[in-house]
């Protein structure tokens, strides 16, 4: 049997290589930074499988295979199908009216029914409920997907992959830069904090025209805070602006999160192309998956299915592009 070669255990190549197990070849996996961690951009993700939201700002491709990307990681582990809770403070409702203009798969939600959902929430008076919509843990996930590869005979080697692989395929997100000469970097920037004293169920995305929010709960009072966007390649640092603005949203959005305590920031860069769409490519042997821009758990299992369909089938998804050099 032909041995497969993943590089990079991110979200895109532990999908891989989960797809390509889950097909019968045989796999293994190269990362010399080990076991998921705070090393991996994946590991900062928000966990939103929200493909209907994201479509305000994103292509057609993202809506389509972001539906189908639910039931692939319910597959493997634990997907909490609460939906997506949108609001916006009455100054800033023609920015939800906006936001629903440009997407679909929602709800209305008006004062009682946003307390009925989300009673930590009860002073908005409008919102946009999207019911089909999931999200999971995303370092629970990195970690549920190399457990059950390593229960599967899949070995991982904490090394650098050698030069000569074959059949390998590069998944180390923008460290693939040196190959890739059409990546680039969107800088991301997020903070874990503890608040006991508000209960979320889902996550809440707040529309507000300089800093839109999206909180994602984590259990026992735990949150995650992101909606930074940079078109910057500098992943030394979060600043202190986006400190001071990621806060003052969830301060408006209930004033509890002031007495948050902050666990954790974090700061990374997702690997994109030109068009923010994941791209697949083949050159000299090799094959390169990338391009997952902010969509890493939305777009990878449908990334996945198409490079193990190139390698075990020489069939083409949508994001093949054989013809770039």
């Amino acid at each position: 049997m032909t041995l497969h070669s993943v590089i990079g255990a991110g979200v895109a190549g532990l999908s891989v290589a989960t797809e390509l197990t889950a097909r019968g070849a045989q796999v293994q996996v190269f990362d010399p930074a080990g076991p998921p961690g705070p090393h991996g951009c994946s590991w900062w993700a928000g966990g939103m499988l929200a493909p209907w939201c994201e479509y305000e700002n994103a292509e057609e491709p993202v809506l389509r295979h972001g539906q189908t990307a639910i039931d692939w990681w319910a597959r493997y582990m634990r997907v909490d199908r609460a939906g997506t809770l949108v609001v916006a403070h009455r100054r800033d409702l023609p920015d939800l009216r906006r936001f629903a203009r440009r997407t679909e798969g929602y709800a209305q939600a008006n004062r009682d029914e946003i307390a009925k959902l989300e009673p930590a929430l009860s002073e908005f008076e409008t919102g946009l409920h999207f019911p089909q919509e999931a999200h999971l843990d995303p370092r629970n996930a990195l970690q549920s997907l190399r457990e059950a590869l390593v229960a599967k005979g899949v070995a991982f080697h904490a090394e650098p992959a050698p030069e000569t692989l074959d059949n390998a395929i590069d998944c180390r997100g923008y460290a693939a830069r040196d190959q890739l000469t059409d990546l680039r970097g969107v800088k991301g920037e997020m903070l874990v904090i503890r608040c006991p004293d508000v209960t979320l169920r889902r996550p809440i995305r707040l529309l507000h025209p300089r800093i839109p929010l999206y909180v994602v709960p984590r259990g026992d009072g735990i949150f995650m805070l992101g909606a930074t966007m940079i078109e910057s390649e500098d992943k030394t640092r979060i600043t202190a602006r986006s400190v001071l603005e990621l806060l003052s949203a969830a301060f408006a959005l209930n004033p509890a999160f002031g007495e948050a305590e902050i666990l954790e920031t974090g700061v990374d860069l997702r690997p994109a192309f030109p068009d923010n769409l994941p791209r697949i490519r083949r050159r000299n042997g090799r094959i390169f998956a990338n391009g997952l821009y902010r969509h890493g758990y939305l777009l990878a299992p449908a990334l996945a299915q198409g490079v193990a369909d190139l390698a075990l089938e020489n069939t083409h998804s949508e994001f093949v592009d054989e013809d770039h050099r």
